[in-house]
């Protein structure tokens, strides 16, 4: 996509130089440096908190946590009695 963008002179002719010397074109260079910016941005978010549950009654007895089978059976059980 085309578009019209104001970057000062001096700073359009270091961008200039830098793009011939990575072998790129003004436009590539420009894309790239503002998708790093845009990436940047995002990782200097806070991370999500996410809750943790320090205290209950855990795994019920027979319930095998490493078994995708044995999970869905006790969640069918589960929903079989209500």
């Amino acid at each position: 996509m085309r578009t019209t963008v104001n970057i000062d002179d001096n700073l359009l002719a270091s961008a200039k130089r830098r793009a011939a010397a990575r072998n790129l074109t003004l436009g590539e260079f420009v894309e790239e440096a503002v998708r790093q910016e845009l990436i940047r941005e995002s990782a200097a978010r806070a991370p999500i908190s996410l809750p943790v549950f320090t205290r209950g009654t855990g795994m019920r007895p027979g319930i095998d946590g490493s078994s995708n089978r044995a999970l869905f059976d006790a969640l069918d059980a589960d929903g079989a009695q209500k």
